[in-house]
């Protein structure tokens, strides 16, 4: 795994990096959350939803469904995998889970993540500051993403700026010349930067699981969900504990010092 091509490029696709087999117990569980998501949250579908989050929280699904995302999430394989990206005390930030839009004709979008919490200036700012990644697992054969190479680090050019802010006459779904589309088979893992430019493009009838990883920052893991996260006996449990314990020592130390 040559993790030099994350850092230069801001993703880093790994081909049958699971056997397809072997995530039949995870499709089969964030099938039935799906499922259950869609009963509450039909009107948000319908109005064009292409994601919901919080994927291992209680809400949708039952103790056996979340303890097999659990054991997935931090099996040994994929714990060195985000290790070897983030080698600053990564931690476990969120989960979410990506499908296709309700209305087929629905336009993608480009966008950073951080363009929903952040001004200009602070997106820019942003890009030399502490990375989150996304570790992506598709359940099925997609179409994937498109992404502009190297723009976890690099800011914007004016076309890529207006594209995506939607300035100039320009919408967020034009296409950028710089974008790379990556086509993700099931058993792929795909991650990357949250900050880069990218887009999801649909159809196939996606299906894929999102993991947000991210260094054990308070500024960042402010924003986690403490129902997202194992209990202590579920943590004893497991391959692989070190990135869900430093969310909760992180956590913790927060809660102390306020």
């Amino acid at each position: 795994m040559n993790t030099l091509d994350y850092q230069e490029n801001g993703y880093l696709h790994l081909r049958q990096f699971f056997n397809a087999q072997g995530l039949v117990p995870l499709e089969s569980a964030l099938r039935t959350f799906h499922n259950n998501w869609l009963k509450e949250n039909n009107s948000a579908y319908q109005a064009g939803a292409i994601n919901s989050a919080y994927i291992s929280a209680k809400q949708y699904l039952p103790d056996g469904d979340r303890e097999t995302l659990f054991h997935f999430m931090m099996s040994q394989k994929l714990t060195d995998m985000v290790k070897a990206i983030i080698v600053d005390k990564p931690a476990f930030m969120n989960n979410q889970l990506f499908f296709d839009p309700k209305d087929k004709r629905q336009k993608n979008y480009w966008h950073r993540d951080i363009q929903y919490h952040l001004t200009l200036a602070e997106q820019q700012q942003a890009l030399s500051g502490p990375d989150v990644i996304h570790v992506r697992i598709p359940l099925v054969n997609e179409r994937g993403i498109e992404i502009v190479p190297s723009s976890h680090k690099v800011w914007d050019t004016q076309q890529q700026l207006n594209v995506r802010t939607e300035k100039a006459g320009y919408h967020n779904y034009d296409d950028i010349a710089e974008g790379k589309a990556i086509a993700l088979n099931k058993g792929d893992l795909l991650v990357f930067s949250a900050n880069s430019i990218h887009r999801g493009l649909y159809g196939l009838n996606r299906f894929a699981f999102d993991i947000i990883f991210c260094p054990a920052q308070e500024a960042l893991l402010k924003y986690v969900n403490p129902d997202c996260l194992p209990d202590q006996q579920t943590l004893a449990q497991v391959e692989q504990a070190e990135l869900f314990l430093n969310t909760h020592t992180t956590l913790m130390k927060n809660d102390n010092e306020n």
